[in-house]
């Protein structure tokens, strides 16, 4: 495996979250050569993170405050090994844009847990908006999910 995408909406909150914490996470489990990367299927290119993102990421000593969105696009999609959204329905829409990738595009949780939890369950809920809190409460979830990837990538 070579590179992981995360995809979300706008790619302001969530996926530069994941992005940001797998490559911590990643790089402290000794899997470096792994790269991940970031875009959204609705993203203003070029917007930054949202302040409470680079806050909560800041929190966990990791700086989002360099983080631009861009879209997912054609390149992005065939560069990538796994594709990780954080909705089913990010899912839907990424394998009706690129049903070549269908079988590499999945639900980061569901993924991750072998499809054990499924539904409303399954997804990360957007903090876009939200407190601050909202988006602590989303890097917490993004990071229990993601020692799980990084262990997953690992065996």
């Amino acid at each position: 495996m070579k590179t992981v995408l995360f995809v979300c909406t706008g790619n302001t909150c969530r996926s530069p979250m994941a992005e940001a914490l797998f490559k911590y996470l990643a790089r402290r489990s000794g899997l470096e050569d792994i790269k991940a990367v970031s875009a959204g299927l609705a993203a203003i290119e070029g917007d930054r993170a949202t302040p409470h993102a680079i806050e909560v990421m800041q929190r966990r000593g990791i700086d989002l405050s360099d983080h631009r969105a861009k879209n997912v696009d054609a390149s992005l999609v065939e560069e990538a090994d796994l594709i990780l959204t954080m909705t089913y329905r990010h899912k839907s829409i990424l394998s009706n844009m690129y049903p070549q990738a269908t079988s590499k595009i999945h639900v980061l949780k569901e993924y991750v847990e072998d499809g054990a939890i499924k539904g409303e369950m399954a997804e990360i809920l957007d903090p876009f908006g939200k407190p601050v809190e909202v988006y602590e409460s989303c890097a917490i979830e993004l990071e229990e999910v993601l020692k799980k990837l990084v262990e997953k990538l690992k065996a």
